[in-house]
């Protein structure tokens, strides 16, 4: 099954676009395990839908790729 090319309802996307493939630095970032590397694209894309917002993986993407939409409330 492929994977759509962004999902919108999960609090951390990927551009694809910019996403480096192979590179695990936002993975290895986050604290839940929520990121993941897709096997045949390798790309980062968010398999859970668990967030603390805590935002290291976009401070760590170099490329700028990862994207944390934080909640209004949270801000």
């Amino acid at each position: 099954m492929p994977l759509a090319p962004q999902r919108a309802d999960v609090p951390v996307t990927i551009d694809e676009s910019k996403c480096i493939d192979g590179c695990t630095l936002c993975v290895d970032m986050c604290p839940l395990d929520s990121l993941a590397i897709h096997e045949e694209s390798g790309k980062a894309y968010m398999h859970v839908d668990e967030c603390w917002y805590c935002g290291p993986c976009a401070a760590r993407c170099p490329t700028g790729a990862v994207t944390v939409d934080m909640p209004y409330l949270l801000r």
